[in-house]
């Protein structure tokens, strides 16, 4: 019988896993290209606590007719095709991601539109590509033009919602599964909506509002972005504990705009994004010690680090994670020592970051299991134990007073669960069969 319910979970775990993002994330933008500054790492030699990469970028080819292209960067369509699938061979999600900020995307005809929709499907199929990244900075497919939050009346807007909608259902169709989607647009177009609504302010947020349900994560850039204001109405200033803390509360608490109310995000969609050094960015990297601190606040594991108080006293314990641009930088040793953004989520997060990882053994004990009312955990030393569902959110967490912590669980759903501990920044997992 218990292999029975092993098979089940693990069965259930693979299906669910194909698609979800890993909870919590390291998610980093990947470079298609080489320069002397940041040299060009094969894909599947991306260090391997990135559990989601995004490859940079699917762009126009040509400004006007919106038929998307991406040549994978000196290797053939057939070698590129390997490597994603090796990636996800180990638990990660590849996602291709569309824009960047030296592109334009203008979907203001129902034939560029079309040619968009029809392009990308293309594009993800050809690659095995698991989602899609909304990563467009220009153009007037972000821009306010009138109406509201809810009622968007830009063409260019509809139009882009529409054809996000449209690849989404075309990857179900083949697929039998959703498309991941993510997004990663500049405080301008969303935390900007608090100032004005109007243009490049709040560009975003009728595309967010209006994909919410569908969307996986939301990784607004902390970074190259002017003063902002926080939902506790004072003033925010890149490179630092505010705001990181006050931007990332923002989106998901929501605000007001002169466009209307937008809607805050659940914590588990909303990661937090940052330069890797600085020379990825013209502004807004945060020392590691700094960005520790801050995310830990968010999470309500630590103390406040600075000015900004959170309006959830609580903090925000299933925050999705982090996201950099980009992992080529992150791998450039003199850029702040090779690694230091891998390594410092790690330090937040701990080790586990991909779907292999969590059938590893762990140095802990749980029993009964499978169970039906409450469980026993057995540690070696005093640690934090959480219980996570099968689409890896966080329900339950506790500190370990003593060597064995008894857990109800009563009140859990029957099926597959994860108990996760935590000591001295390494995880370990173990598999739970609630019956």
């Amino acid at each position: 019988m218990k292999k029975f319910y092993f098979l089940i979970a693990f069965m259930f775990l693979i299906s669910v896993s194909k698609a979800q993002l890993p909870q919590p994330a390291l998610i980093g933008y990947w470079h298609n290209w080489s320069d002397v500054s940041v040299p060009y790492i094969q894909l599947d030699s991306i260090d391997n606590r990135y559990n989601v990469i995004e490859v940079a970028f699917a762009i126009p080819v040509s400004g006007t007719d919106m038929n998307m292209l991406f040549t994978p960067y000196q290797q053939t369509t057939s070698e590129f095709k390997t490597k994603v699938q090796t990636l996800q061979s180990l638990g990660k999600k590849v996602l291709i991601s569309i824009g960047g900020a030296n592109t334009s995307v203008d979907l203001t005809t129902s034939v560029n539109k079309n040619a968009f929709v029809n392009t990308m499907t293309d594009i993800i199929n050809t690659y095995g590509f698991d989602g899609i990244d909304i990563d467009i900075e220009n153009g007037s497919s972000i821009l306010v033009n009138g109406g509201s939050i809810a009622a968007p009346t830009s063409i260019a807007q509809l139009n882009l919602i529409d054809a996000v909608k449209q690849i989404m259902a075309n990857y179900r169709n083949i697929h039998s599964q959703k498309l991941l989607l993510s997004m990663a647009p500049e405080t301008a177009y969303v935390q900007g909506g608090q100032s004005a609504f109007g243009n490049i302010w709040g560009g975003y947020l009728p595309i967010i509002d209006a994909l919410r349900d569908s969307l996986d994560v939301l990784q607004v850039q902390l970074y190259n972005s002017g003063s902002m204001y926080g939902i506790n109405g004072s003033i925010y200033t890149q490179g630092s504990a505010d705001f990181i803390i006050a931007m990332t509360e923002a989106v998901i608490q929501g605000f007001n705009t002169s466009g209307g109310m937008f809607a805050g995000l659940p914590a588990n969609k909303v990661a937090v994004g940052l330069p890797a050094c600085t020379s990825a960015a013209g502004g807004g990297f945060v020392d590691t010690a700094v960005v520790k601190a801050a995310i830990n606040y968010l999470r309500g594991i630590a103390p406040q680090p600075a000015s900004y108080t959170l309006i959830n006293a609580n903090g925000y314990p299933t925050l999705k994670g982090m996201m950099t641009w980009s992992v080529n930088w992150d791998a450039v040793s003199s850029c702040g020592g090779e690694y230091s953004f891998a390594d410092n989520y790690q330090s937040i997060f701990g080790s586990i970051t991909s779907v292999s990882e969590l059938t590893a053994s762990a140095a802990f004990t749980v029993y009964p299991n499978p169970c039906t009312q409450s469980i026993t955990v057995e540690t070696q030393s005093l640690t934090v134990i959480e219980i996570y569902d099968a689409a890896a959110r966080l329900i339950k967490k506790t500190n370990a007073a003593s060597p064995q912590t008894i857990i109800d669980i009563s009140n859990l759903a029957k099926g597959c669960y994860f108990i996760k501990t935590f000591t001295a920044g390494v995880s370990q997992i173990k598999k739970l069969i609630k019956t």
